[in-house]
C-alpha cells in the first residue's frame, strides 16, 4: 500500500477524534477472567474456525470458547458485529479483515490487549502485527496475510520465449509480445478495490496517513499517479482483458490461454485452481515484478485478525485463545487445508501443506515463493477508517476507467474527493 505519512501514535490520535461507542459496557454473555474458567464466544466465518475451536476446547480446561458462525463481513457480519457491540452483548472476539479494522476502533468497537498481546509481537509477519496495532494499543491477533506474486500461464510464456518478468518495464514489454501473437490475448484484467491496492502498496503509494491528529488522505499522490499511470498506459495500449476478475468471462480467460497473468496474493492459487480446472500444469508463481532492477518490494491483499470486541470481560483469555488460533501448528494446518490461509505467524511458514509441491502448478513448490515474500511486506501501509465506502467509490470510477470512460488516476482523485467529503460529515479531523 503506500509510504504513508503516518506514525503509529498519530494515528490513535486520529481515531480518538471518530470514537462513537466508548460509552457500551460489557454486558455480554462471557465470563470474567477472574473466575475459574473463563467462557468467551467467537464470531467468524472462514472455513476450518469452528473446527479449531473445538481442538482448542479438547486441549484446555482454562478457557472454554463458542463458536457462532456468522455472514462475511462484508455481506452483513460487520453490521451484525457493530450492532451487537452497540447493544452491549457482543461476544469477545470476532473475525475482522486488517482493511476494517481501524473503521471498528474509530467506532470504539475494539478493547486494546497489548498488554496480553506485546510479548508475542515477533512471532508474526511484521505487516501483520503494525495491521492490528493502532499507536501503543493492540486490539486482537494477527491470523493471516496476503503476500503477492505474479501467477502466469508458463505454457503461453514457454510458447512465446519468455521469461517471467523481472521489472514492470518487462512487464509492459511481454504484455506487447503476447498482444502481437494474437489480438484476443492479453497480459492480465482490471483490478479493483483491495486487489488494486496491493499495486500502489508494492509502490510505496499509500492511501492514507496521519498528520497529529488529523487524516491525511493520498490516494491521488504522485507516488499513487506513478501506479495508475502505468496501468494506464496498458489500458491505452489494448493491452488490458475487458473481463473483469472473478467474473466467468475471466475464468474462461485464464482457462483458455486469453489472460495471462494474474498479480494476486497467495489465496489467488485457490482462486485459479477451482475456478480455471483445465489450467492444471499450465500455471507457475514468480515474484512480483520491481519497479527498478534489483528492488525487493512486495505488496499484499487480504488477511485478517481475531479482534477482541469492546467489552469483553475476559480479554486475558480471548487473547490467550486468539493467539493459539494463530499460532498452532495442528489448528492452522486445518485453516490451510479448508480456507487456504497463508500464516500471518512466522513459525508456520514449514507446514508441511505449505512445503510440497503442487500437481497444479507443474509440481512447484509455489508457498517457497510466498514464504520468501511475505517478511518484504512494508509495514508502511494505513487502512483509513471508512475503507467500506472508499473501498465502493473507487469500485464504481476504477471500473469506469479501465472500461476507457475516465483514467485510473482520475479515479483515484474522484475516490480521494469523496473520502475526504465523507470524513468531514462524520466529524473526523483532515489535514490538507
Amino acid at each position: 500500500m503506500r509510504k504513508p505519512i503516518v506514525r503509529a501514535a498519530g494515528t490513535a490520535g486520529a481515531l480518538a477524534l471518530g470514537l462513537m461507542l466508548t460509552g457500551c459496557s460489557g454486558n455480554g454473555p462471557d465470563t470474567s477472567d477472574e473466575g475459574r474458567m473463563a467462557s468467551i464466544t467467537f464470531w467468524g466465518w472462514a472455513p476450518g474456525y469452528a473446527d479449531a475451536v473445538k481442538a482448542f476446547n479438547g486441549s484446555h480446561t482454562d478457557v472454554q470458547v463458542r463458536y457462532q458462525a456468522v455472514q462475511p463481513g462484508a455481506k452483513g457480519g460487520y453490521q451484525k458485529i457493530l450492532g451487537a457491540v452497540q447493544a452491549g452483548n457482543a461476544p469477545c472476539l470476532a473475525q475482522v479483515g486488517y482493511e476494517t479494522l481501524p473503521s471498528f476502533a474509530a467506532q470504539g468497537a475494539l478493547q486494546d490487549v497489548a498488554r496480553y498481546a506485546n510479548p508475542s509481537r515477533a512471532e508474526f509477519q511484521p505487516a501483520t502485527w503494525k495491521s492490528v496495532s493502532l499507536g501503543n494499543n493492540v486490539y486482537g491477533a494477527p491470523v493471516d496475510t496476503g503476500p503477492m506474486a505474479l501467477f502466469y500461464n508458463k505454457k503461453a510464456f514457454d510458447k512465446l520465449g519468455l521469461k517471467p518478468p523481472a521489472t514492470w518495464d518487462e512487464y509492459r514489454a511481454d504484455a506487447e509480445r503476447i498482444h502481437a501473437s494474437d489480438p484476443h490475448r492479453f497480459i492480465s484484467s482490471p483490478y479493483l478495490d483491495y486487489d488494486y491496492a496491493g499495486l500502489a502498496w508494492q509502490a510505496g503509494a499509500g492511501w492514507f496517513g496521519v498528520d497529529g491528529d488529523s487524516w491525511k488522505v493520498t490516494l491521488a499522490s504522485d507516488a499513487n499517479r506513478k501506479v495508475a499511470d502505468y496501468w494506464q498506459g496498458l489500458v491505452r495500449g489494448g493491452l488490458i482483458s475487458s473481463a473483469p476478475m472473478y467474473d466467468q468471462s475471466w475464468f474462461t480467460g485464464l482457462g483458455n490461454g486469453d489472460i495471462v497473468t494474474v498479480v494476486g496474493a497467495v489465496w489467488q492459487a485457490g482462486v485459479i485452481k477451482g475456478g480455471v480446472k483445465n489450467g492444471s500444469g499450465q500455471w507457475a508463481v514468480a515474484p512480483m515484478p520491481q519497479w527498478s532492477a534489483g528492488a525487493d518490494q512486495v505488496g499484499n491483499a487480504g488477511g485478517s485478525a481475531t479482534a477482541v470486541l469492546k467489552g469483553c470481560k475476559s480479554p486475558k483469555a480471548a487473547w490467550e485463545f486468539a493467539h493459539w488460533m494463530s499460532t498452532d501448528r495442528k489448528a492452522f494446518g486445518g485453516l490451510v487445508d479448508k480456507a487456504g490461509l497463508f500464516p500471518a505467524a512466522k513459525s508456520l511458514l514449514d507446514l508441511p501443506q505449505l512445503t510440497a509441491g503442487d500437481p497444479y502448478f507443474g509440481g512447484q513448490k509455489i508457498y517457497d515463493v510466498f514464504a520468501k515474500a511475505a517478511p518484504k511486506v512494508s509495514t508502511d501501509w494505513t487502512w483509513g477508517p471508512i475503507m467500506t465506502k472508499t473501498a465502493a467509490d473507487l469500485d464504481d470510477a476504477l471500473g469506469q476507467a479501465w472500461a476507457g470512460k475516465g483514467t485510473i488516476g482520475g479515479a483515484l482523485q474522484t475516490t480521494q474527493n469523496k473520502t475526504v467529503a465523507e470524513l468531514k460529515k462524520q466529524g473526523l479531523s483532515v489535514s490538507p
